[in-house]
């Protein structure tokens, strides 16, 4: 087993009001739409207040090129990725010699060498460090992030792996495209960066966390129109169906009820629900799905009401609310996301003591 020792989040530079966002897409939009404010309801209707942006509202009011958006993911990127890394290291007392694996995940933005690579140079972080960059995971990133960085954990039961998740989902947002996917996304897309540090079971540190005691990934067949990206000339065009909220319902209660199965636990041992908030209606199909008590996703809503959907990060968002409530030892807990593919990603954590 593996352990998360620790944590951190970090936001974007600019922190927007929705109402002020549903200001700038009246005004881009209006003229498109003969419903525009009964659409524009989407906005009120999701439980979001506020989000953080890679660049100011009037950034968006102007056509940008895949290139334009492109380098500022990259630029943004490595300082936020830096600054995350840095602080997660700094907070578990952790020197950066110590790391061996380097799991980054992102979907929001492409970049060859990878921007963990950029990140090592900016760090000066050990040359020899493995590298593992995740692209395309979406929303199911975080938690496939830490599942990953357990899998390595487990081959090398002495390393430690820092986990950085890191989307601008803003970046994508197209002015031109008048479909109510894209007008969804611009209701619920932020950006963040997360960062992890998860260890192997041999390592000696005292510190309390959550142990990983199995994972489960599962990709629906044939799938591929559900979630995910279209990729044209002006950037990254969002794929949303309408059939999420009904997917889930029918096809996550028999994938989470296998893995309760493999593991010799039921829906009842679940204490801590850390899951993914995609939206509103994600939260209440998990909630109806799972037959789980709205408390249950509490924690998940108020980082969806606070921050919106950062895609990959958010899941380590509500992890990091978990670990500072500080659960009794030995409570139990599933970490879930869903993703493209359309896939899930899920954790089964124990909160305990490490170096016991």
């Amino acid at each position: 087993m593996s352990f998360i020792r620790k944590v951190v989040t970090e936001h974007a530079p600019y922190h927007v009001d929705q109402k002020e966002i549903v200001g700038v897409v009246r005004n881009l939009f209006g003229g498109h739409y003969e419903d525009i404010e009964r659409l524009l309801r989407v906005f009120g209707n999701g439980q979001i207040e506020g989000r953080y942006f890679a660049a100011p509202l009037e950034w968006f009011e102007r056509e940008r090129g895949l290139e334009e958006k492109n380098q500022l993911y990259i630029e943004e990127a490595v300082r936020m990725g830096s600054n995350a890394v840095k602080r997660c290291l700094e907070e578990a007392e952790v020197e950066k010699e110590e790391i061996d694996a380097f799991v980054f995940v992102s979907s929001s933005g492409m970049a060859t060498p990878t921007i963990d690579a950029r990140i090592m140079n900016e760090l000066r972080l050990p040359v020899h460090i493995k590298r593992l960059p995740l692209w395309g995971l979406g929303c199911a990133g975080g938690a496939a992030g830490i599942s990953r960085a357990h899998d390595y954990c487990l081959a090398y039961p002495d390393a430690k792996v820092i986990v950085l998740c890191l989307e601008l989902c803003s970046l994508t947002f197209q002015r031109s495209d008048t479909s109510k996917s894209n007008l969804i996304g611009t209701s619920l897309f932020a950006d963040g960066a997360a960062c992890a540090l998860v260890t192997g079971r041999n390592d000696q540190a005292k510190g309390s966390g959550f142990f990983i005691r199995e994972t489960q990934s599962t990709l629906m067949q044939d799938s591929e129109d559900v979630m995910g990206w279209d990729v044209k000339d002006e950037g990254l065009h969002v794929v949303f169906s309408r059939d999420i909220p009904k997917i889930i319902e029918s096809w996550l209660k028999p994938n989470v009820d296998l893995f309760l199965d493999k593991i010799g636990k039921t829906s009842a041992d679940i204490k801590h629900f850390v899951a993914h908030p995609g939206g509103k209606k994600v939260l209440a199909a998990y909630e109806k799905s799972l037959g789980l008590p709205k408390e249950k996703t509490d924690t998940s809503r108020g980082v969806l009401t606070q921050y919106g959907n950062m895609s990959s990060p958010t899941v380590l968002f509500v992890l990091k609310e978990f670990m500072e409530n500080k659960p009794k030892s030995g409570e139990e807990g599933l970490l879930t996301a869903l993703g493209p593919g359309f896939s899930s990603e899920m954790l089964w954590l124990e909160w305990g003591e490490a170096g016991a």
